[in-house]
């Protein structure tokens, strides 16, 4: 009796101890490839390999995705300026969460309202990169640690670099530079006010809406997308990007609650 009482303990013992090393290395483990992407382009992401296996799995043999690196510097400001107006207008000045639009998004779904997002720009680069498609309390609690790390090891352009390469535009078009080329033949670094409002517009769901084709929903985001990009100031706002990259992001994100 006492030797079996004694072996449970051990078998508990030992299951703690590798339940322990397991949640270690589930904390530690994406630490290593976010530290590299600070500096290293990644050349593809969940999401397009996860599109890859969609296509695949439809027996789309020939589908292929068009994604197209370009440096921040060689993107156009609107570009970079009508992503944010459109997606997270406190980018320069939470550190990975906005809790202003959480709490809204909350009180709204508690009303019964039409369901609201509040993801940052930092949370869909966490999870178009690194994650896979799907919901799941498990899902968003490693997007929430990505999250937190792409704060802490990247600096704000950077995120916003790799943002406007990875952003899905179609169902294979993956980057402001593809959209650019294949939506108005040109280079991102030449896309007008408009055209960046007009890409920015169909992020909700690129594969519903179509910038060449916009439905009234999207012309309607367009235009309100514009309006929001000379309110924020423009490459006024861009410039503070780096300026907040010193600030702590502890600090950043006292900040983003109280506003």
């Amino acid at each position: 009796m006492a030797a079996g009482r004694s072996r449970r303990r051990l078998l508990r013992h030992r299951l703690l101890r590798w339940l322990g090393v397991a949640a270690l290395v589930l904390v530690i483990l994406p630490v290593l490839p976010v530290l590299a992407l600070r500096w290293v382009h990644p050349w593809t992401s969940a999401y397009m390999l996860g599109t890859r296996v969609d296509a695949l799995l439809a027996h789309d043999f020939r589908f292929s995705n068009d994604y197209r690196w370009r440096d921040l510097e060689d993107i156009s400001p609107h570009a970079a300026i009508a992503m944010i107006a459109s997606e997270d207008q406190q980018f320069a000045f939470h550190a990975g969460f906005d809790f202003k639009s959480i709490r809204e998004a909350l009180r709204s779904n508690a009303h019964g309202y039409r369901v609201r997002g509040a993801s940052t720009i930092t949370q869909q680069v966490a999870k178009n990169l690194f994650l896979w498609k799907g919901r799941s309390y498990f899902r968003k609690g490693l997007e929430a640690w990505f999250t937190v790390l792409i704060e802490w090891l990247w600096p704000k352009e950077r995120t916003l670099e790799i943002y406007l390469n990875i952003a899905q535009f179609g169902r294979s078009i993956w980057g402001v530079e593809a959209a650019a080329q294949n939506f108005y033949h040109k280079s991102a670094h030449r896309l007008t006010r408009r055209e960046s409002a007009m890409l920015s517009a169909v992020l909700p769901n690129p594969v519903i809406y179509k910038v060449e084709a916009p439905s009234r929903t999207v012309l309607a985001h367009r235009d309100w997308t514009l309006a929001q990009m000379r309110a924020l100031g423009g490459q006024a706002y861009l410039d503070q990007l780096d300026a907040n990259d010193d600030a702590d992001p502890e600090a950043r994100s006292q900040d983003a609650f109280k506003r």
